[in-house]
């Protein structure tokens, strides 16, 4: 491994990073699977493991005690020094993950008078106790009656029959809340009981103190949610009033809707929360474990284990089309016949998986537009993305014929749910009721999928790479941006950390949409990323910057994958012979490991902001390799363009 003095050496050829780019590739290429495709782990926090504890125990299913000690010890391994358990890497207490935490490691068999018990009941005492967990902790202790159900706010069942037009309405939120609340109305309306075999109870954790739920919306206004709250207390007093007829009509409503999408083994949604709700719901209705329903969705569940030699947790979903569009861009700017092979090979695998024949829930506000966009995992047809389209498209472009069909449906279908405002949300157009996060329900401030500037700008760097869009659609989008950019140059990232990716991604946008390097919103933003640049060459930026009350950036540890973003940024600015792109590079090869990779604990991807956050195993591996290779690319042309829409 190289010094970063060695490599800022002003004599130093680009040998150098011909090697590393040369050793990545390599090291990638060994990563992929023998169909074409990639998938790397995706860690999130405490809580999904702890919650997949807790779900065999409340169905009473057979011990696996080899398992649960595997995910015994990956829970003992990631808690704190502050005794509890955080939402990221090195992050500050969570209340609510470190009661799942604890709970989970006392069903599994951990002595409740054990040091490390010991700590985390202290510091839940001194957060005020589990009375002062978010609402989805609260449902789990409910469950299995270590809380009552009156401090749950009420979503009545009955709330899937309502007409769209209604200001409360599943379709007004996100896919995610959509899949994840649908089975728990259910489970709400009849309130089951864990069957808990050993009778774990967690009496212990609470306090006398009560705690009020907290709300981590952003922009959450206090007369809504006063209005709210008054409803809540109205729907709690009507609870026992509601006729059975519609009762029962809504829970079979509820049950279609669930197996409609129910998504064979890779399950509802295809993301843990919603999975694990479908097997309680039919559980709870009395589908037999033989079902094929409830057998189906609780197979789903295993697909999500991650079981290594000693330790194993559960994943909150898996990532293989991300993960493989982006290694195969990497691939393609690593160049060479091998590594284009490498690609056309993913994007081979890719093709069959875009979603042609399915009008998913994105259609409710768009009917009139034809499928033709990509899941984040091996199958989610009715919750293709745009993301992860864009991300596919702009590579199948790039890797030149074969894929022109494909293109041009994902890009049909990507046009077709711009929303009003210029911009794109993940899965759906228009996803802007702001009101609805002011629910109790909602105190995750995450139940909308409003347009952000990240899938914006990577929208828009699709359709100005395929060229010939229609102007209106591209200086919408251009808008959108523009009026999204922070005072000090940069851009808010939803689905990555944070600011640096959400720069990253906007600067490629703009750069593919033919705006100069002297536009005063690429300059500022290229200026606010050299300024942020730390003195060993590198970029980091933590998950805190997601805080409601954040003022603008702080200091954090340099990380490969946000060294990675940045370096993109500044190339895509016109950049590239700033001697902070060259620093940047130094860091890079400076810190490349043995196999030819780049290490990373860190959470830099975006689940919820303030809420759940994840970390990406493969973004250390490809982000920096496509970095380098860049900047190979760019200084062995003799050209600052970069002529790609990543």
């Amino acid at each position: 491994m190289l010094s970063t003095a060695a490599l800022l050496d002003p004599g130093l050829s680009l040998g150098a990073v011909d090697a590393a780019v040369e050793r990545a590739a390599e090291a990638l290429a060994a990563a992929q699977k023998p169909d074409g495709h990639w998938v790397f782990e995706l860690e999130a926090d405490a809580t999904i493991p702890a919650e997949y504890v807790l779900l065999r125990h409340y169905l009473g299913e057979p011990v696996d005690a080899a398992l649960e000690a595997k995910i015994g010890r990956y829970l003992r391994r990631i808690q704190a020094d502050h005794g509890g358990w955080p939402l990221f890497h090195a992050g500050a207490f969570d209340i609510s993950a470190s009661v799942k935490a604890y709970f989970a490691l006392k069903m599994i068999g951990d002595d409740p008078d054990a040091p490390h018990m010991v700590r985390a009941r202290a510091a839940i005492h001194a957060a005020g106790g589990a009375a002062a967990v978010n609402v989805f902790t609260r449902i789990q202790l409910a469950l299995f009656g270590q809380a009552s159900w009156d401090a749950i706010p009420t979503m009545p069942v009955e709330l899937i029959l309502l007409p769209r037009w209604f200001p409360i309405h599943l379709s007004k939120m996100s896919y995610w809340a959509r899949t994840v609340i649908v089975p728990l109305l259910v489970i709400g309306a009849k309130r089951p009981h864990a069957r808990n075999p050993k009778g774990v109870t967690v009496e212990e954790l609470y306090t006398a103190r009560r705690a009020p739920l907290k709300s981590q919306a952003a922009g959450a206004k206090r007369g809504w949610q006063l209005f709210f709250n008054g409803l809540d207390r109205a729907l709690k007093a009507a609870e026992p009033l509601w006729p059975q007829a519609s009762r029962d009509k809504a829970i079979r409503t509820c049950v279609d809707f669930t197996v409609e999408r129910l998504n064979g083994e890779d399950g509802l949604g295809a993301i843990y929360p919603a999975m694990a709700n479908s097997v309680m719901m039919f559980d709870c209705l009395g589908y037999p474990e033989d079902h094929p329903h409830r057998a189906t969705a609780r197979a789903s569940l295993e697909k999500l284990l991650v079981i290594g030699e000693d330790e194993a947790y559960c994943q909150p979903c898996v990532s293989p089309v991300w993960d493989t569009a982006l290694a195969a861009h990497a691939m393609l700017e690593a160049a060479g016949e091998t590594n284009e092979t490498r690609a056309r090979a993913a994007l081979d695998w890719l093709k069959p998986l875009q979603v042609l024949d399915v009008a998913g829930d994105w259609a409710a506000e768009r009917p009139g537009v034809r499928p033709g966009g990509w899941a984040f995992q091996y199958a989610n047809p009715h919750y293709p993305d745009l993301d992860d389209t864009a991300v596919v498209v702009m590579a199948m472009d790039r890797a030149g014929h074969g894929y022109r069909q494909a293109i041009a449906r994902g890009r049909e279908w990507t046009v077709g749910l711009q929303s009003k405002d210029g911009g794109w949300g993940a899965f759906d157009a228009d996803n802007n009721y702001h009101y609805l996060n002011n629910i109790p329900f909602a105190d995750h401030g995450a139940l909308l999928d409003p347009p952000t500037s990240d899938v914006t700008a990577r929208c828009l760097s699709m359709l100005a790479q395929l060229g010939d869009a229609d102007p209106t659609q591209i200086e919408a989008a251009i808008g959108f941006l523009r009026a999204e950019q922070m005072p000090d140059g940069s851009w808010f990232g939803r689905w990555g950390v944070n600011y640096i990716y959400g720069t990253w991604s906007v600067l490629c946008a703009l750069n593919a949409a033919g705006l100069p390097p002297d536009d005063p919103m690429i300059s500022r933003a290229a200026d606010w990323l050299i300024a942020i640049q730390n003195t060993d060459g590198g970029w980091g930026e933590d998950c805190d910057s997601y805080r409601l009350d954040y003022s603008g950036y702080t200091p954090a540890p340099s990380i490969a994958s946000q060294t990675g973003w940045a370096l993109l940024a500044l190339m895509a600015a016109g950049r590239v012979d700033d001697s902070a792109v060259e620093r940047g590079i130094a860091w890079l090869l400076a810190n490349q490991q043995s196999d030819g990779l780049w290490g990373q604990e860190h959470y830099t991807g975006g689940g919820f902001p303030r809420v759940f956050y994840l970390r990406y195993h493969g973004y250390p591996k490809y982000f920096p390799l496509w970095a380098v290779a860049r900047y190979r690319n760019l200084k062995r042309s003799n050209s600052a363009q970069v002529g790609w829409g990543m």
